[in-house]
């Protein structure tokens, strides 16, 4: 409705003018038609027919104020007192006054209620968030509402690697999404199974799986090998009393009817987790490229006479810390990572002969890197005609150098790697790209996240944040297309990203998760016992 229209239609009002203590102000009803009546008559004298009925008031003050606005703006006035309106004799304010003093009163800045949409990933990163107090509640709930799952049994090779994830990538398929985060919350249950107990390392764990229609079939363990020198047993005597044989994983199997109808196979999942204890991150040091096998080994310690022979009898290499933690058996009889899963990948696949199956490895970090050695051990063993072998990855690193990644690709395995572009991680090992054989070269696809697109995150977030697990399921959640604007409608809970992340929580959320008495405690579970050492995703 026209100014002209409301001019015209008011009826008489009264307004106290004693009471009102700031006679200059803009927004004073009375004042505003002293200045500018002129301005208002002779547009009603212009365009104005006479109205068909009496309009509010409300509607009045509500066009009235934004007319005068506008003129401020263009003409600022001199600087005086805010305007202070008074109820007496006028009528209530407009509803988007109330709206305005109401989201003051609970101290909910515009950050918190945007007026539009996201315009950009920096400008959204500040502006986007709950749009009611509701929804802000549950956000920072411990449940998490996951979106439904719906079948993907038409579909499912796509969603698992054939055709390299062409099209769900960019923007990133629904379903996609949804497989993405149930995946990685396989490998968070690793986190929360070895650090939620101060049993040794090396003894087996208790598996809470985020998927009750999955049933663990067996533990895994990881074993060092590497020889620490003797003045570590003066400056840090617990690292040398360490146990070189860890729990790092499980292997599980899909066993509902329902979801094996859902999803349109049986799948197998093999989840690892990251670096925890003192000897895995000296492991990690080792990042010297050596042959995966014995008998590679002796292949290039006999060299090739010509380029050709060179090129032709090339020798897949891997990262030596990696290579130990797969491959060197544990004390007693607890055999290695590498022929663990074999074993329990023969057995399960005799088992369910017959049926259709999927094989997939998922790993964070350090276990993102052993997923790959995993996965093309497993597809030697199983063809991707008989079960179709995919890695889902999280801020992996680089695992060997280009001969592997051809090697991998060659048995049929497909890896989506999910990188942080802030995570340091993925850019190591850095070793120079001299020869074919002796740079380091990643495997696989990859779907990059930025921890600066989320609305929650502060920009600045460090390093640990960049490289946790609860972060980066936050970023896929939120993840719509490359350079775009975080979802609005992103379901996961803020509360797991709270308790692990507080200090690159924008304060603002901080201070919403204390006023709703909705306080998130860190978890005891990243505590330091014989040896262990506190991951970025220790604590669940």
């Amino acid at each position: 409705m026209s100014i002209a229209l409301a001019m015209a239609a008011a009826p008489p009002r009264h307004v106290s003018q004693g009471r009102n203590a700031l006679p200059n102000s803009p927004l004073n009803p009375i004042t505003a038609r002293h200045h500018h009546a002129t301005a208002v008559h002779a547009s009603i004298a212009a365009t104005a027919p006479q109205p068909a009925a009496t309009l509010s008031t409300n509607a009045h003050l509500a066009n009235l104020e934004r007319l005068l606005e506008k003129q401020k703006q263009e003409n600022p006035p001199a600087a005086s007192a805010p305007a202070k309106m008074q109820p007496d004799g006028v009528s209530d304010p407009p509803s988007s006054y109330r709206t305005s003093r109401l989201l003051q009163a609970l101290n909910l800045t515009s950050a918190l209620f945007p007026a539009g949409g996201f315009s950009n990933k920096h400008a959204g990163a500040e502006e986007v968030s709950p749009r009611s107090l509701t929804r802000l509640r549950r956000l920072l709930s411990n449940s998490n509402r996951a979106s439904p799952r719906g079948s993907i049994a038409g579909g499912w090779r796509r969603f698992h690697g054939v055709g390299d994830w062409e099209g769900l990538l960019d923007p990133l398929d629904d379903d996609l999404r949804r497989e993405l985060v149930r995946y990685g919350e396989f490998v968070q249950a690793t986190y929360h199974a070895f650090h939620s107990t101060s049993a040794p390392p090396g003894r087996p764990r208790h598996v809470l799986l985020p998927d009750r229609s999955y049933r663990v079939t067996r533990n895994l363990f990881a074993t060092a090998s590497i020889e620490l020198p003797p003045w570590i047993d003066t400056v840090a005597p617990w690292v040398m009393a360490a146990h070189p044989t860890s729990w790092i994983g499980y292997v599980a199997v899909c066993e509902n009817e329902r979801e094996i109808r859902r999803m349109g196979r049986r799948d197998i999942v093999i989840a690892l987790r990251g670096t925890s204890t003192c000897l895995e991150w000296a492991e990690n040091f080792r990042t010297e490229l050596v042959p995966l096998e014995e008998a590679e080994a002796e292949t290039e310690q006999q060299g090739a006479e010509t380029e050709e022979q060179r090129l032709s009898s090339e020798v897949a290499k891997v990262e030596c810390g990696f290579r130990s933690l797969y491959k060197t058996p544990g004390l007693g009889d607890k055999p290695s990572l590498s022929a663990a899963v074999v074993e329990e990948v023969k057995k399960l696949r005799k088992e369910y002969a017959g049926e259709e199956l999927s094989i997939t490895v998922v790993g964070h970090s350090l276990g993102a890197a052993l997923a790959v050695l995993v996965a093309e051990e497993v597809a030697a063993l199983v063809p991707p005609e008989r079960a179709a072998t995919a890695v889902f990855t999280f801020g992996g690193p680089r695992v060997g150098n280009r001969a592997f990644a051809e090697r991998v690709e060659k048995r049929g395995v497909k890896v989506l790697r999910v990188v942080n572009a802030h995570d340091l991680v993925p850019r190591v090992p850095a070793a120079p790209l001299r020869t074919r054989n002796e740079g380091y070269a990643h495997v696989g696809r990859e779907l990059v996240v930025d921890s600066q697109s989320s609305p929650y995150l502060r920009p600045d977030a460090d390093l640990s944040c960049c490289h946790d697990l609860e972060a980066y399921l936050h970023l896929v959640d939120g993840f719509r297309a490359a350079g775009g604007p975080f979802r609005e409608n992103a379901k996961r809970s803020l509360a797991r990203l709270l308790s692990q992340q507080g200090a690159n929580i924008k304060k603002l959320y901080l201070n919403k998760a204390q006023e709703l008495r909705l306080k998130q405690t860190a978890g005891s579970f990243g505590r330091c016992n014989s040896g262990q050492l506190a991951s970025p995703s220790s604590t669940f």
